[in-house]
């Protein structure tokens, strides 16, 4: 009789409780959320079908117009027409956020003096606008006294 309750014992812990140990279930839905109906046949290869039309055209759409075949013929073509618009191109500067970039590869060291022109640049251009500011401020606030004398001016 013992031997029959330590073996329904041991095989109940071995089929619910050692498998909620090694694979444990999740926790259920809360009560508000409805569950969904499951998905006929047909209606998972529309889904897989959408799916993997959309992802196709996401390909096409990221290899952009100059990695299409033969459009490095063209782009050849274009080279030769046209050979001193393209040097222009290739040598503009980084901007800022590719400056950042870099330095960030660099560590911290580089980091700080790349930080330090982006808030020097930007203090300035705020410089520069508040001056702009105030040299218009002036003038306005000058016109308008000019218009204030011409009448006193004109009844004397």
């Amino acid at each position: 009789m013992k031997l029959k309750v330590v073996f329904r014992k041991v095989s109940d812990y071995i089929r619910y409780d050692l498998k909620e140990i090694a694979f444990p279930s999740s926790l259920p839905d809360p009560p508000h959320i409805k569950k969904r109906r499951k998905l006929t046949w047909k209606e998972r290869y529309y889904v897989v079908k959408e799916a993997s039309r959309l992802y196709a055209a996401s390909w096409v759409r990221d290899i952009g117009p100059e990695l299409r075949p033969d459009d490095y013929k063209q782009a050849e073509r274009n080279e030769a027409n046209s050979d001193g618009v393209n040097n222009k191109n290739k040598e503009r500067e980084p901007s800022t956020l590719e400056d950042l970039a870099v330095a960030a590869r660099g560590g911290m060291e580089t980091v700080r003096p790349a930080l330090q022109r982006l808030y020097m640049t930007r203090a300035s251009a705020y410089r520069d606008a508040l001056k702009s500011f105030i040299d218009g401020y002036q003038e306005g606030i000058q016109q308008v006294m000019e218009k204030k004398e011409a009448p006193e001016s004109r009844e004397n």
